[in-house]
């Protein structure tokens, strides 16, 4: 299999039981999960050699982070240890017409303070297949951002694929901010992941597709993937597309396109959803892992598609399913018929 490096921060998830909410609660449930830590267990169980590279403090908090990576097996080497704070996110669980909610708790982390010295890129790269990264780990900080140009820069400098998925988070970063800091970036990447709005609030494109009433036909799509392309040199631009009818029914599917031909993936009905959080990462590790091993994008478009709608149905930021189970749903086995 393929060494697979990713780069980000993993964060503390405090969430209240099922679809409680923050206020009705006196306990959380401890969660470990953050983007680009998602990607890399994936990987891992899909079985890569997956490597997660961050900072994270010393202290015991940082080390449950580190242990909850090393659990499913993604190798650990490469996190720089220090700083003063792991990042908090507080995730309430939506229902039917109710959101789920985010409440971030991250400034000063020790990723978001972490200095380019921490790292060193050009060893972390040697002998790498692919590096992912997303928008999430600019927008943390200024040096984050520093920090992530570094290893853009050694992954060319080895020949390592770099797969980006836009990403944009509101909370963190605004767009004309994510549009000067992410454009710049797009030269190093190979494969583009994201969605309609990703697209435009990082790079300033905008799809002839209305997502929020439900149209997601892939015709909208077709002009500003081959725009994409002509612009940034991808060799692959994916776009996740979800139809939100609820926070506990959505549907779900994706579409790729290799510079020559488009390929739009089946489409699932997730109803209902357990838990969507980290639903983009698992389709990111899934698209890596097809891209890497299946002899066409169909393939792999369609492996990470079902990969992600399986991770809908679990609890946590992490995806924790096999090849086997993806390659099972993939092939049209979605009954859910106990396996004896």
């Amino acid at each position: 299999m393929s060494k697979i490096i990713t780069l980000g921060e993993i964060m503390l998830r405090l969430s209240p039981q099922g679809c409680n909410r923050f206020v009705q609660v006196d306990n959380f449930n401890v969660i470990w999960g953050g983007g680009e830590a998602n990607v890399a267990v994936s990987c891992a169980n899909y079985g890569h050699d997956a490597v997660f590279v961050s900072k994270l403090p010393t202290h015991e908090i940082g080390q449950a982070a580190v242990n909850a990576l090393r659990r499913y097996g993604v190798d650990t080497r490469h996190i720089a240890r220090g700083g003063n704070r792991v990042g908090i996110y507080y995730c309430e669980t939506g229902a039917s017409m109710r959101p789920s909610k985010v409440i971030y708790d991250r400034a000063g982390s020790a990723i978001a303070e972490a200095d380019p010295a921490d790292f060193d890129f050009d060893a972390i790269m040697e002998g790498a297949d692919w590096f992912h990264w997303s928008g999430i780990t600019p927008a943390i900080s200024d040096k984050a951002a520093e920090i992530t140009r570094l290893a853009c820069e050694a992954a060319k400098r080895h020949g390592v694929t770099v797969s980006v998925d836009l990403n944009f988070r509101k909370k963190l970063w605004t767009s004309e901010k994510a549009i000067s800091i992410m454009r710049p970036l797009m030269k190093y990447v190979d494969v583009c992941i994201g969605n309609e709005e990703d697209a435009e609030l990082c790079l300033g494109f905008k799809p002839d597709a209305d997502v929020e009433g439900g149209n997601t036909d892939a015709e909208g799509y077709k002009g500003i993937f081959k725009a994409m392309m002509k612009e940034f040199g991808f060799k692959y631009v994916v776009s996740t597309l979800r139809e939100s009818y609820s926070a506990t029914h959505n549907g779900w599917k994706a579409m790729i396109y290799n510079g020559e031909e488009f390929y739009q993936s089946k489409r699932y009905d997730i109803d209902p959803i357990i838990d969507r959080v980290g639903g983009g990462d698992s389709f990111s590790g899934g698209l890596i892992h097809g891209l890497l091993t299946m002899p066409t994008q169909g393939e792999a478009l369609e492996f990470a598609v079902a990969a992600s709608a399986l991770k809908h149905t679990i609890n946590g930021d992490f995806n924790l399913v096999s090849d086997a189970e993806v390659k099972a749903l993939a092939g049209g086995n979605a009954n859910g018929r106990v396996q004896r």
